[in-house]
């Protein structure tokens, strides 16, 4: 037996192939380099759900799975995407000849190798030991991330790519990512375009337009990701952030589009099918809408990576429909992940929606009423985000159509308007779930032309060397409406005059409290982070 180094007796290894055969001798070939453990699984859905409980040093995944639309780069892409795969763990895929630049580009992406069938012993071990000694060589920048000390790992990383050390391009992109995190915006997109000048590569052009998107350059970040997907029609993660970028930009229908071209590449990637579903939901394709959410449900309801958003917003389809047992069904869904996760408010709120369209459908009017009321009464809560507002809207806007007095919804939709229109994104998405319902919509639009008007009249203030005046009014109206737009606003403006402002340091100190307790991270609903990485981003998992 030809040992691969002296800790690989300890290691544990995960063989994904649906040949029993290939299985076996890649299992074999790996107990003879002295593995200590190694696990066989031949379905890759199966593979997913493992690796999401159980971190391993080496998977060998096969590239393609008969009858199944999942490949082994999708299992790779989510996986990265949703910090799941650590640094510690050395990723290979196995492919034949059809499909070797897709897994090249895969190779990349996970930044360990491939294997070209047939392949020897002698190759398995060779890619094993380069990958490993890797590892070992970055040890420093990966003892760092452990601590959480982003600082010092992403220092470490830019020096050894200024120095151009021994795995230099690796460095990089883990120091831009850690850039981005930190939101050292600019230090980020100087080193991802270091790094297209040295080396074209398409992440490093891929994370010079996240730089862009984070720093809230969508204009700039847009222009480099046509051009990417110009040169690149084929690099799946450029369309998740052009997505993004159009959401920002509140163009919904045109993300949508987007988010279908990137499911077509990937068609078994479980995120990008949600993120389709949802978008065709928000565009009011209801048909398109409920065979996407219904497709991952079937796909990977026992995942991590699956978001209960769906089995609300398949809720509704089903409510529109009038099918009881299938409104059941995402009731009960959604039950069984509030049982064991009791501690969530978000579930909690999924789970009295879908009671509340329950009790509807079942015409007790009353009881959904004192429901929806209940919900309501949280628009004011630091946590109620635009997708608990939208989720409530569209409650409503169905409460609208049965036969009830509603004396306090026109109130309560302005005071959803007020909270949550902070940009053209937020507006349309909380239109697009009132369904044309008036005066719900009209209300919605007027409160995002009331938020704007008092921006630009503060704006006017300071522009006239009353900054003052202008921090004062957005941090008092931004305390009233919760408005993330105004509260930001009121920041920005302190900080550019604090010198001139008197007690600037104690406004500062106001705009700062209200941001942490209003400003969410993310404009879209179907932009919500779940503590997995950025879209095209690379895995920093500790």
């Amino acid at each position: 037996m030809m040992m691969l180094d002296k800790e690989i007796a300890t290691a544990s290894a995960l063989v994904i192939d649906s040949n029993p055969t290939s299985r076996s001798v890649m299992s074999a070939q790996l107990r003879d380099l002295g593995v200590g453990l190694v696990k066989q699984v031949g379905r890759i859905t199966e593979a997913r759900l493992i690796l999401e409980h159980k971190q391993y040093e080496i998977v060998l995944c096969d590239y393609h799975f008969d009858g199944v639309e999942m490949s082994g780069q999708d299992l790779l892409d989510e996986l990265r995407r949703e910090q799941l795969l650590p640094y510690s763990t050395v990723f290979v895929m196995v492919t034949g000849e059809a499909t070797y630049a897709k897994v090249a580009e895969a190779a990349e992406a996970a930044l360990d190798g491939y294997l070209l069938k047939p392949y020897s012993a002698t190759s398995l071990a060779d890619r094993l030991s380069q990958a490993r000694h890797r590892k070992k060589v970055l040890k420093d920048i990966f003892e760092a991330l452990e601590k959480q000390d982003f600082e010092l790992a992403s220092n470490l990383c830019v020096r050894r790519f200024e120095a151009r050390d021994q795995y230099w391009l690796y460095a990089a992109r883990i120091g831009a990512e850690l850039l981005l995190r930190l939101d050292r915006h600019g230090e980020a997109r100087k080193l991802y375009d270091a790094v297209v000048e040295a080396r074209t590569v398409p992440w490093a052009r891929l994370g010079v337009a996240r730089a862009h998107l984070a720093a809230g350059d969508t204009v700039a970040a847009r222009r480099t990701l046509e051009t990417l997907i110009g040169d690149i029609p084929g690099h799946a993660d450029s369309y998740d952030v052009m997505g993004r970028v159009q959401m920002e930009q509140g163009e919904i229908g045109s993300a949508l589009e987007t988010y279908r071209l990137a499911a077509q590449l990937t068609p078994g990637c479980l995120l990008r099918q949600q993120h389709c579903g949802t978008l065709a939901f928000y565009m009011g394709h209801k048909d398109e809408a409920l065979k996407m959410l219904e497709r991952t449900v079937s796909a990977g309801l026992k995942s991590k990576l699956f978001d209960m958003l769906t089995m609300v917003l398949i809720a509704l389809l089903r409510f529109d429909n009038k099918d009881s047992k299938g409104l059941l069904y995402a009731h009960e869904t959604v039950r069984r992940a509030l049982e064991n996760d009791a501690d969530s408010l978000r579930l909690r709120r999924f789970e009295k929606v879908i009671a509340a369209m329950r009790l509807l459908l079942d015409r007790k009017l009353g009881d959904a009423l004192e429901l929806s009321r209940e919900l309501a009464k949280e628009i004011t809560l630091d946590d109620f985000d635009i997708e608990a507002a939208s989720n409530l809207v569209a409650l409503w806007t169905r409460l609208s159509q049965q036969e009830i007095q509603l004396d306090e919804m026109e109130a309560m939709m302005r005071q959803v308007g007020l909270r949550f229109c902070t940009s053209k994104s937020s507006t349309e998405i909380l239109v697009s779930v009132a369904e044309k319902s008036e005066p719900a919509t009209s209300i919605i639009r007027s409160c995002q032309s009331e938020i704007t008007a008092f921006a630009e009249q503060a704006m006017s203030h300071s522009m006239r060397g009353r900054p003052r005046l202008a921090v004062e009014s957005l941090i008092t109206r931004g305390t009233e409406t919760r408005n993330a737009k105004l509260i930001e606003l009121a920041g920005l403006v302190v900080k550019r005059h604090q010198e001139r402002i008197e007690n600037g340091a104690e406004l500062l100190a106001q705009a700062n409290e209200l941001q942490r307790r209003f400003c969410q991270p993310s404009t879209g609903v179907v932009n919500k982070k779940r503590g997995g990485r950025s879209a095209g981003g690379m895995v920093l998992r500790t």
